[in-house]
């Protein structure tokens, strides 16, 4: 069996676990328009850098299970070079290095054109379960770069893969950053991982605004997208308020967010090209 099967062989599953908040979310002043602006730009920011690991964590999924550690990373070689004939490669053990862009050929997989580096190392490979640890350098797909690391477990008694990271992430058009940590659980969108996949955890980051918790609550991830198409996020902001954002799909390319907080909300509509108030 190849780990790429695993999740891609199990219905929506919906994880959750505790969330690491760091405030009390205490403050009771009513929910400001600019205040919901800000915690669904951050929070959008954040979704788009973990869409964009968990697209490089999805490609290195393909080996078999139960083999060796050098022999799955030879595998997972083989296979990036039918998917991104882009990439150069280099093998060391069971550490694959790759960089993107470095030869001619198509540098897309799930919907991101990748550039930069990344490295992927197979540190366990037994029927219970998967271990590989991934870093990236100057990992982009033309809309946010990433440098950091992950640690991916994968369970095979019930299919998922556990994401434990510690990322910077960069906006390209406006330089705007963050630096955060994560534990979160993933299982294939209805079944087919071809799709998207869903995501369940938490989050903490700090930006030049301060320092955000995020607990993810089932939520949909689809590769093409920008946020979530369906689900909840529950923010803890910099000045201690406790947000509610909830997400359901527009059209093919935008999807609606809603910022709850203190009996207030606003709604955004968000795509590719940004974060728009309705």
């Amino acid at each position: 069996m190849r780990i790429s099967w695993l999740l891609s062989s199990v219905a929506f599953v919906s994880l959750t676990l505790p969330a690491c908040a760091s405030k009390t979310g205490n403050n009771e002043e009513p929910l400001s328009q600019s205040e919901a602006l800000e915690a669904v730009e951050e929070s959008s920011l954040s979704s788009q850098a973990n869409n964009l690991t968990s697209a490089s964590i999805e490609i290195s999924t393909n080996f078999t299970i139960g083999g060796a550690v050098e022999a799955a990373a030879t595998q997972l070689r083989t296979f990036i070079a039918t998917q991104l004939p882009c990439a150069e490669t280099t093998l060391v053990g069971s550490t694959l290095s790759i960089t993107y862009g470095a030869r001619p050929g198509s540098c897309v997989y799930r919907g991101h054109t990748f550039s930069g580096k990344s490295q992927v190392k197979v540190t366990h490979n037994d029927a219970g379960s998967i271990i590989v640890d991934h870093t990236w350098t100057d990992f982009s797909n033309g809309l946010v770069k990433v440098n950091g690391t992950a640690e991916v477990t994968w369970n095979t008694a019930n299919p998922s893969r556990r994401v434990v990271h510690n990322v910077t992430w960069t906006r390209i058009s406006d330089g705007r950053s963050g630096h955060g940590t994560g534990d979160r659980t993933q299982t294939a969108l209805g079944g087919d991982i071809g799709v998207g996949f869903t995501d369940s955890g938490n989050l903490n980051w700090s930006s030049p605004r301060g320092h955000w918790a995020l607990s993810i609550q089932g939520v949909e991830m689809r590769w093409k997208d920008p946020v979530p198409q369906a689900g909840t996020y529950i923010l803890e902001t910099p000045k201690d308020k406790t947000l509610t954002v909830t997400y359901s799909r527009v059209d093919a390319d935008s999807i609606k967010v809603t910022a709850t907080a203190n009996g207030r909300s606003f709604s955004f509509d968000v795509n590719s090209l940004g974060v728009h108030a309705r």
